[in-house]
Parts: C-alpha cells; sequence; structure tokens
C-alpha cells in the first residue's frame, strides 16, 4: 500500500485538475451514478469534537475511498486545524487498499475546489472584487482557488483576529497579482464585493443580506455547529445551489444549527434549491436568472469530492514516483 504525506498529498493536488475532476464528480452525483451514502458520526464530549466517516464510490474517476475526519471547532486558533483527516484509497476492481492518504489537506483543497467551480459557473464575468471572511485553512485554500477563475482587482480578507488576517493578507499577497487588504469588519467586507467567501466557524452570522450588492454571488462552506454564518434573508433571497440535495436536507452529525432550523430563521429546504452544482455543470438547470441575482453555494461537504480528489491524488503519486510503499 502507498502511504503518502501530508507535503506529498499536497503537491499533487493541481488545483485546476481538482477543479476539474470534482466538477466531473458531481456530475455523478446529481445523475445517480455514484454511491455515497450518508456519513456518519462519533460524538466526543466534553470538547464538542465529531469523527466522521465518509465512504464513496465514483464511476467518472474509478475511485472507491472513505475519508475519517474529525472536527474539532475548538481546535480553532490554535495549532491544530479544526479538520484533520486520513483517507484510504481501495482498488476499484479487486477491493484491495491501494493507498493511505493525508486527508487534511484533500479537505481543504476539495473543498476550496468546490466553491471555485460554484464561483466559475454563478459569479458575474467581470467580478473584480473578492471577500474572504476568515483566517483559517479554508480562508487559505479559497483564496488560492477561487482566483484561478476570475481576474480580481481587490481581495478583502476579515477575521476576528486582525493579526491572523494580515498574516493571511501577506500570504495571499505574494501569491496574487491584485491588492490584497484587510478591513475591520465583515460587513466592510462584504459591502461592494462580487464574491464573498465564508469560511468561518461563527455563531453569529458574518454575511448580512443588508451588505450585498445586487448580482453577489456567496460561498459558505462546512457545518458550522456554534450557529449560522449566512443570514436568514440571504438565504432566503438567493438562488440556492448545493452539492447534493440528499446531503444538504440530512439531519447534521450532531446538534448543528447551520441548517435545520424553521425557514424564517434560515431552512434550506427542498422547495428552495435551485440546483445541485452537478446540474448546473450537466446544463441542465440554469446558472444565474438575471445579473442581479443574489446566488449563494452552501457546501456542507460530500465524500464524492474527497474520493475524486484522492483519485487524483494516486494517480498522480503513481506518474511521478512518489510516496512509501508497506506491506500490510
Amino acid at each position: 500500500m502507498l502511504v503518502l504525506s501530508r507535503s506529498e498529498t499536497e503537491s499533487l493536488l493541481d488545483p485546476d485538475e481538482l477543479r476539474h475532476v470534482v466538477s466531473r464528480a458531481m456530475v455523478d452525483v446529481s445523475e445517480g451514478r455514484a454511491s455515497i451514502p450518508a456519513r456518519i458520526a462519533a460524538e466526543i464530549g466534553g470538547v464538542d469534537g465529531l469523527l466522521l466517516a465518509m465512504p464513496g464510490y465514483l464511476p467518472s474517476s474509478d475511485g472507491l475511498a472513505a475519508k475519517l475526519v474529525t472536527l474539532f471547532p475548538e481546535n480553532a486558533g490554535t495549532a491544530f486545524p479544526t479538520h484533520q483527516a486520513v483517507v484510504l484509497v481501495f482498488d476499484a476492481a479487486t477491493g484491495a487498499p491501494a493507498a493511505l492518504v493525508d486527508g487534511t489537506s484533500i479537505t481543504a483543497a476539495r473543498t476550496a475546489a468546490g466553491s471555485a467551480l460554484a464561483t466559475d459557473l454563478l459569479a458575474l464575468p467581470d467580478a473584480r472584487v473578492l471577500a474572504i471572511l476568515g483566517t483559517g485553512v479554508q480562508a487559505r485554500s479559497h483564496a488560492r482557488a477561487v482566483t484561478r477563475v476570475r481576474t480580481f482587482d481587490e481581495i478583502r480578507i476579515c477575521g476576528r483576529n486582525p493579526e491572523h488576517a494580515r498574516q493571511l493578507a501577506d500570504e495571499v499577497g505574494s501569491e496574487v497579482p491584485c491588492e490584497v487588504v484587510t478591513v475591520d469588519s465583515f460587513d466592510v467586507a462584504c459591502s461592494g464585493a462580487n464574491v464573498i467567501c465564508a469560511t468561518t466557524h461563527s455563531p453569529d452570522p458574518v454575511v448580512s443580506r443588508s451588505t450585498l450588492d445586487p448580482g453577489v454571488h456567496v460561498n459558505s462552506v462546512g457545518y458550522n455547529a456554534a450557529g449560522r454564518e449566512i443570514d436568514s434573508r440571504t438565504v432566503a433571497d438567493a438562488l440556492l445551489v448545493v452539492e447534493s440535495r440528499a446531503a444538504v436536507l440530512a439531519p447534521p452529525p450532531s446538534g448543528s444549527t447551520d441548517i435545520r432550523v424553521p425557514i424564517e430563521e434560515g431552512l434550506i429546504a427542498e422547495a428552495h434549491i435551485h440546483a445541485e452544482l452537478g446540474e448546473l455543470v450537466a446544463g441542465v438547470r440554469a446558472a444565474r436568472t438575471s445579473r442581479d441575482q443574489l446566488t449563494l453555494y452552501k457546501s456542507v461537504g460530500i465524500a464524492a469530492q474527497d474520493v475524486a480528489a484522492a483519485a487524483l491524488v494516486l494517480r498522480a503519486a503513481q506518474e511521478r514516483g512518489v510516496g512509501v510503499h508497506v506491506d500490510l
């Protein structure tokens, strides 16, 4: 079995290829070809933690894999990521274990790839201002991925810790050919932005409908166990796109209030979902109804994206001779 470290896994995750395989995976999901059962979770008392199991099979990549991921919200701001994971890849022809891959980097990259795909499909072609809310792992990965699908003139970064925001701005500024600034409030970051990436663990909304200009596209990623980062009016007014209706409508793996709350408080109900991401890719549903339409991509995480990313990593590792082989 091949074992790949985090640095090796990161080096093999080409962002454009990853966005492409995630696109194909989302079509597999929407057309009913993928086998993606609902995630299950073990709760860790005292630290508000979860251990989740996310298996899946994708015919588009012939990928068969299972991700084990921990979600520890209290890690925010510490040396440990809030999400830590491993992915075990199997041979789809024999069922034999083929590779053990770092899942933390896969989770960060594939989540951002999904948002970048949604941005490419939903954001206005002339979008010029990007707001990134949050300063953690997902904020970094979104800054790298979303800037590959639009040419931004300005990137605004806002977080609850100003020093973390400045550090991220310096890091992003060294990688992109545009102005990167920090702002001191989420409302200021959102006002006038054309694309917003909400990547926080905030217990209160960080995106308020009153601050959004016509035509803005919003990405909101992950289960937020503490609360909802998008306010109810944004959810109600938006053209809403999700990875999978089944995934977003399933009960959360814990007591999350991010999604399953009454409609006037922000419910994502089946009737409110405009499309799955795969339906937009396949052209089954229209991406935008008007230039002024508010669009929202709500991502809760789906194993199909992990499987697609892990299959991509394994192919690249085999081609380049990366990783260590071990006997089980």
